[in-house]
């Protein structure tokens, strides 16, 4: 290790020994909720057409579409919103593409069959889950490298980052568990049981719970992460996958492949208040940043349903490409 990796994740030590002391999302003020705002861009992976489709959400149209590379599973953007990262699951590669000029301006090797990723708070790494190489790569934004690879459970699937950035959460679809990783030291410190298949994850906005979709047992568990242990569990539709949580943390969307809906889930009252019709097959899932709208991508119907959150329904389908599974929003830019 160089003196100055040595001298970050020293850094790194101390901000989440701060960040612990303060309480989850007190760092990163993740708890204040924005107002609504609809303009965003969509990203959409389309794993059987081996491109990106970019839709604007103030028009619901296609405004892009980005070859990558082979079989395009997941993508993440960028906190500041100039970078997008995609996994492609049949070339064991994540592609990096520049939102400006929506070009892959890298391309960087990973593990076995790269599945969902996520960007760090501070936008110094990419975490990516290799589904059969039992880990998850650690890419350095700054140089487009691998910089860690972390041993984790068996399959991992869905990967997500604390507020703070000290603590990465790996869903382990073929163990059951959770890996917990401290990321200054790249180190799984517990291993949490769930439901069966947990497939995707994603953490409240204040960082205190984790909700986690799991594919074979029909149902989303909570961990309570100050406790690191499931707290709850809830049933939801036939084969949930694609999960997000709302910017005020009241509402978690699960998107259910094998029943053509998404749940939303009270986090207050811990139960399904709502289900929402959506395409055929959706997977894929994410909140825009202000939270008036949730994207829904439906695999066999080749589509992105968009759904008002007001209304609790879907208003728009925009035909995207074919496979479409990985859904990722961020404002757009003035």
């Amino acid at each position: 290790m160089t003196r100055i990796q040595d001298m970050g994740q020293r850094a790194a030590v101390v901000l989440c020994a701060t960040a612990a002391l303060m309480g989850p999302g007190s760092l990163a003020g993740a708890a204040a909720w924005t107002l609504p705002r609809p303009d965003a861009l969509v990203y959409i992976a389309n794993l059987d057409s081996d491109t990106v489709s970019v839709v604007d959400s103030g028009t619901d149209t296609v405004v892009g579409s980005v070859p990558v590379g082979d079989g395009p599973d997941s993508v993440a953007v960028s906190p500041d919103g100039s970078r997008v990262y995609v996994t492609n699951s049949a070339a064991d590669t994540v592609s990096v593409i520049d939102a400006r000029t929506r070009t892959v301006i890298a391309t960087v090797a990973v593990g076995d069959e790269p599945s969902r990723v996520t960007v760090s708070p501070d936008n110094r790494n990419v975490y990516v889950a290799n589904v059969r190489s039992d880990n998850v790569s650690v890419i350095s934004t700054r140089t487009h490298s691998v910089t860690d690879t972390i041993p984790v459970g068996d399959a991992p699937l869905g990967v997500a980052v604390t507020p703070d950035g000290c603590t990465l959460y790996v869903a382990n679809a073929a163990s059951g568990t959770v890996s917990v990783v401290r990321t200054a030291t790249g180190t799984v410190t517990g291993t949490i049981p769930v439901g069966s298949g947990p497939t995707a994850l994603v953490l409240t906005p204040d960082g205190r719970n984790l909700y986690v979709s799991n594919l074979t047992s029909d149902d989303v568990s909570v961990v309570d992460v100050h406790d690191g242990a499931e707290s709850d569990r809830i049933p939801v539709g036939d084969q949930p996958a694609g999960i997000g949580v709302g910017p005020d943390g009241r509402q978690v969307y699960v998107a259910n492949i094998g029943s053509d809906n998404v749940s939303v889930i009270s986090t207050r009252g811990r139960a399904v208040t709502d289900t929402i019709a959506v395409g055929d097959g959706p997977n894929g899932l994410a909140v825009s940043p202000g939270g008036s709208q949730v994207y829904v991508s439906n695999f066999n119907s080749n589509t992105l349903s968009v759904i008002d959150t007001s209304k609790a329904r879907a208003v728009d389908a925009v035909a995207v490409g074919d496979g479409p599974t990985g859904v990722a929003a961020a404002q757009k830019k003035a």
